[in-house]
This record gives structure tokens, C-alpha cells and sequence, in this order.
């Protein structure tokens, strides 16, 4: 059931990845990565006592973490701009208030010198206490400003010793700010505790999580991150639904965030010409506990109120983010000029969560909008069912049923010999 689960989901994921890949207009819509400002790293890294544990091939975790460091600071791209912060790498004593304080920006985030960074690196050593949310709200202060990509990468090898600041909820308020910062996390020999806080962190605003055992694990993992920084990035556009279709935003080809109440409904609005097909697919994601059964709903409809198409995808708490999709062809017209035709996108989500969990604000809604132009009868197969498929078909039953004369005659053939015989 997982299995089918993940495919499904995996699926989908792809259609709506090559869908927006193919659909999106040559000029330029609302999600098109603009390439102006550099893409920002800043490695978080936990430098708290426990760090100085020697079970990481033979050393300590901090000398395993150092030298991933130097070797990912070597492999930097040029365009990146790269920064490091610590957590508890300044205050050895027994004070929690102080304790809890103690993150600071080792490295200032900007372009890359490899030697000064490689050299603050090495003066560090295992001290303090595990701050992991107020590092990350400093880590998010140290990568503000710009249009471009923003990663924190947070290796630790502990859970936060400072609630009631909770890393989980600091990495939602994040999110919740829209400024496309992304979070991976890696955990160094995890535990159970510290493998569930870690990946609460990453999920809240779509990073990952990996556990390393390794040095060379943790190295190239950092690698693949800060280089993932490098890649270009679509950026979505902030937009916000409205309660009903008359006062829904007009929305263009792109790719759209907003954020949806638990248990209600957006609307928005799209025109769509005669002979072009609207393509549509949302994703909602968990961002924080909800009750295991969950569903999301994607409905086009007329102004009038009359249903055209639907998307509908179902959650039982096996995934963290739903999605669903819908296609509507548009008709060509008879007559010149015919106007376009204003076509409403409703999107209804059934989660809930338990008692004493935040509702606001709403659950992140990511909305792709696609207006393409619409099937042909020779080139879309999606025009007329199996199109192609069906001389494909008819080939194979064909070729069985010759298949099936021929075994059949040799078989009888073989058994009146045996007989003579």
C-alpha cells in the first residue's frame, strides 16, 4: 500500500513537473526564474559539547565535520555566496539562559574566500549548549534580502536543548514569511527524538533530511546541497485567493503560493481563449500535526457556477504535501474575435488537526497555472483517448492470434507423430 502510495504520488509529481516544463509561455509569466541576484548559502553547524563524541570513522564528530567543511569549501561554486554560523560554540558554562543565546555568524555570507573560511573552521571547538532555533532565526536574518535562491544547511548531532523555542515551529515561521528560504538538515549518528525534530525542520519549507554515519557521507551531501543552491530556481509569486469566484484574482501562466484555512476554500480566475486548454494542478502541504485522513479538491468552474472539471486526491498521513490536476480543453470558435472565457479555479482542502495545534496561518497552498495552446487531432493523443494506441492494440491481437494458429498447429502436429510412433 506504501509502495502504491509513493508511485502514485511520485506519479504525479512528474505530470505536473513535465507539464509546467512544456507549458509555460515563451514570454514572461508570473514563477519564471529571473537569474538577477546570487544564490545564498549559510551552513549552520552545531558545535555543542557532544560534538567532541568519537564515533565518526574512528574521530570526533567535530573533526569529521571539519573536514567535510574544507573539502565543500574547495568545491564551492564561484557564483555561490557562502556563510557559516555556529551554535554553541562560545559558552561552555551551566547557565541556560546564556547558554541558549549562543549562535553566532562564524563566516558573514558573501562571496566566497576560501582561506579566511577555512581558517575560522579550524579555531573551533566543541563547547556549549544546542540552540537550534534561534540559530536558524539568525540564519535567516543572515541570508535576507535578494531575489535569488536561499539555503540553510543545519548539521547537528542533537536535539534543541531550548524549548520552549521550538526549532519546528521557528522553521513554520519561516515558511510562513515567503521568502523562499529552504532548510535541509543532516544529523549526525541520529536518534529517534533527533531524527523526528531534524525532519520537521527540512519539511516545513520543502528542504530534506539525511542522517550521515560517514565523513564522506556528510561531505557529499553539503556538496549536493550548496550546489542545488547554484541551479536555477522558479520563484513562485504571492498571490491570495478570495472567499468567492466574483472577487477571485485574474492570474496569468506561472506558478502562484498563497494560504488556505483548514477546511475552507480559495478562488481564483483564469481566461481562457478559444482553442487553448487551461492546465491546473495545486499541492497543499502539512506544515505542522494533522489528523491522518485528509483530502484536497481542485474544481473549474463558470462564473455561473456551473462545474466544467475536477481534480480530487485523498490523504491518509502517510505524506506531508497532497496534490491534484485538471485539463480543460477549450473549444475553437465559429466566429471572430469570440471573447475569451473566464474560467474559475476552486481549491478546497479537508484537513484538521487536534486540539492545541495552530491553525493560523492557513495550511501553504503552491498553485500552477498553465494556458496553453489546445490539443490537435494529430498531435495530442489526450485528444482521442488511446489515439496511436489503438494500431498499437489492434497489432498485438493480431500477432497472438497467429501466435495461437501456429502453436496450435504444432502441438497437434506433435502429438500425431508421438501416436504414429
Amino acid at each position: 500500500m506504501i509502495t502504491r502510495t509513493r508511485l502514485a504520488a511520485g506519479a504525479c509529481a512528474l505530470l505536473a513537473a513535465l507539464a509546467a516544463g512544456m507549458a509555460f509561455p515563451a514570454g514572461a509569466s508570473a514563477g519564471e526564474p529571473t537569474g538577477e541576484d546570487a544564490p545564498k548559502v549559510d551552513l549552520v553547524l552545531d558545535v555543542s559539547g557532544s560534538m567532541r563524541t568519537r564515533d565518526i570513522d574512528g574521530g570526533t564528530r567535530m573533526a569529521a565535520a571539519k573536514q567535510a567543511f574544507n573539502e565543500v569549501l574547495d568545491a564551492t561554486p564561484e557564483e555561490v555566496q557562502l556563510g557559516i554560523r555556529t551554535l554553541g560554540a562560545d559558552y561552555p558554562g551551566d547557565d541556560r539562559k546564556t547558554g541558549c543565546k549562543d549562535t553566532a555568524q562564524l563566516y558573514p555570507v558573501g562571496p566566497l574566500d576560501r582561506t579566511e573560511a577555512k581558517t575560522a573552521v579550524a579555531t573551533l571547538a566543541p563547547t556549549g549548549w544546542t540552540p537550534i532555533g534561534p540559530a536558524l532565526l539568525k540564519a535567516a536574518d543572515d541570508l535576507d534580502g535578494g531575489d535569488g535562491s536561499k539555503r540553510i544547511v543545519l548539521i547537528s548531532d542533537g536535539e534543541d536543548t531550548c524549548a520552549p523555542l521550538d526549532p519546528c515551529e521557528v522553521a513554520r515561521e519561516i515558511a510562513a514569511k515567503g521568502i523562499g528560504l529552504t532548510i535541509d538538515t543532516l544529523g549526525l549518528v541520529p536518534n529517534t527524538k533527533m531524527r523526528r525534530q531534524l525532519s520537521c525542520i527540512a519539511e516545513a519549507t520543502g528542504g530534506t533530511y539525511t542522517s550521515v554515519e560517514h565523513t564522506d557521507e556528510l561531505t557529499d551531501k553539503v556538496n549536493q546541497l550548496v550546489d542545488r543552491a547554484a541551479d536555477p530556481v522558479v520563484t513562485p509569486v504571492a498571490t491570495e485567493g478570495a472567499d468567492a469566484c466574483a472577487k477571485a484574482p485574474t492570474l496569468k501562466s506561472g506558478l502562484y503560493t498563497d494560504r488556505e484555512e483548514f477546511g475552507q476554500q480559495r478562488w481564483y480566475r483564469v481566461d481562457v481563449e478559444p482553442g487553448q486548454e487551461l492546465r491546473a494542478s495545486v499541492s497543499v502541504g502539512a506544515d505542522r500535526a494533522v489528523n491522518p485522513s485528509y483530502g484536497v479538491l481542485l474544481r473549474a468552474v463558470t462564473v455561473h457556477g456551473r462545474e466544467i472539471v475536477r481534480g480530487e486526491a485523498a490523504g491518509n498521513g502517510r505524506t506531508d504535501v497532497l496534490s491534484t490536476g485538471l485539463r480543460y480543453p477549450k473549444a475553437e470558435s465559429d466566429e471572430d474575435g469570440a471573447a475569451a472565457e473566464a474560467v474559475c479555479l476552486q481549491v478546497t482542502n479537508s484537513f484538521s488537526v487536534a486540539s492545541g495545534v495552530k491553525t493560523t496561518p492557513g495550511l501553504p497552498l503552491e498553485l500552477t497555472v498553465d494556458v496553453v495552446d489546445g490539443p490537435g487531432d494529430s498531435d495530442d493523443v489526450a485528444a482521442f483517448g488511446l489515439g496511436r494506441g489503438w494500431w498499437l492494440l489492434g497489432l498485438l491481437v493480431l500477432v497472438g492470434f497467429v501466435a495461437g494458429l501456429l502453436w496450435g498447429w504444432l502441438s497437434r502436429w506433435r502429438f500425431a507423430i508421438w501416436r504414429t510412433n
